[in-house]
């Protein structure tokens, strides 16, 4: 185990072309960060520059207080899972989690105990002497993190690792990652674009996007009070509605709507007297009520909850998603009436969450 500090970190390619911009994270012992966003925003970029799988154009990168900014990949005593597997077909599923012990040319029987040992945890113990062509995705996957665990390494650094497999075999793999983490205790970064995936296993999120950390948080800090409006839409599912809206007194105007607020929302919005803000509200906290009137277009059922689509203020309105409980039966061109329980409000210039009446 092992603890990590990414300090003022940059990736900048040799065409000028900047893909991380000023990096900065410490990581705790035995802690597991997962790190997401769109494709294209530098989370596996940072992933590899941790790695040693790319250079570290500007800052400082720390293992355990040790400068390994500049240390080769085979000196970081890293382990990585890649989104492929990286199996060697030609070899058991024992021969390639024992591979890299044997190439450091490690007795015999201790890798002969550490490969059962892995093997044990993952549930591979009756797969070892098969080829991977053998075994399913999620199978293949366990053998390349087994090959991590038998190297016993600081950190482990996972990237996309269950892209490739399908939705089922996502959620059980995702689960047992989790146990694995739970089991080792070791300090963990994984990367995904997948936002469930990073909300049920991560300790700490870093969201990012274009190359830039937009927060640092626990997933419920990252659902409860996103640091603006790109996080806010990125973290959960379905992402959050916006609204344009004008603060009127203890009123928020919108098109075709007008909500009221509380006496605390007006604290917080005191500044923004007379000034468009934007409202951001997420389909669960939307309940059937009378303060905003819709057009339904489609109803989706999911059984213990419905997606309502409207739009608000007509059909050339504002679309809006609701996750209403229970089962509805709502047709196109239905009219609906909405409340909303729960408001998140940002400066509509800054896209930043406007919090206890600052600008």
């Amino acid at each position: 185990m092992a603890t990590l500090s990414l300090q003022h970190i940059d990736k900048i390619y040799d065409n000028n072309v900047q893909a991380v911009y000023d990096f900065n994270l410490d990581v705790k012992d035995g802690e597991l960060i997962v790190l997401v966003g769109p494709s294209g925003c530098g989370k596996s970029t940072t992933l590899r520059m941790v790695a040693g799988l790319e250079d570290i154009s500007n800052g400082k990168l720390l293992l355990d207080g040790k400068d390994i900014t500049n240390a080769p990949a085979k000196d970081r005593d890293m382990a990585m899972v890649f989104q492929s597997y990286a199996l060697y077909g030609h070899m058991t599923i024992y021969e390639n989690m024992a591979f890299s012990l044997t190439l450091r040319k490690e007795n015999p029987n201790v890798i002969h105990k550490k490969v059962l040992a892995a093997a044990e945890v993952l549930g591979l113990t009756s797969q070892l002497n098969k080829k991977p062509a053998q075994l399913s995705g999620g199978q293949r996957q366990r053998v390349a993190m087994g090959r991590s665990i038998v190297r016993n390494p600081k950190v482990f650094l996972f990237d996309e690792p269950l892209s490739n497999l399908d939705a089922k075999l996502r959620g059980a793999t995702r689960r047992e990652i989790l146990l694995l983490h739970k089991r080792l205790q070791a300090t963990m970064m994984y990367v995904t674009h997948d936002q469930t995936e990073a909300l049920t296993l991560a300790d700490r999120i870093v969201c990012m996007s274009m190359g830039h950390v937009q927060q640092v948080g626990t997933p419920l800090e990252l659902y409860d009070s996103p640091a603006n409006i790109f996080v806010a839409s990125f973290i959960g599912l379905p992402p959050m509605n916006f609204f344009d809206v004008t603060v009127s007194g203890e009123k928020l105007i919108g098109e075709g709507f007008e909500v009221s607020l509380t006496p605390e929302e007006k604290h917080t919005l005191a500044a923004y007297q007379g000034k468009q803000i934007v409202l951001g509200v997420r389909p669960e906290n939307i309940v059937l009520g009378n303060d905003v009137p819709a057009t339904v277009t489609m109803n989706e059922n999911l059984g213990m909850n419905t997606l309502v689509h409207a739009y608000v203020g007509g059909n050339t309105g504002v679309k809006v998603t609701a996750k209403l409980k229970g089962w509805t039966d709502y047709k196109a061109d239905d009219t609906v009436s909405f409340t909303f329980d729960r408001k998140h409000f940002f400066d509509k210039e800054t896209t930043v969450a406007i919090h206890g009446g600052e600008l």
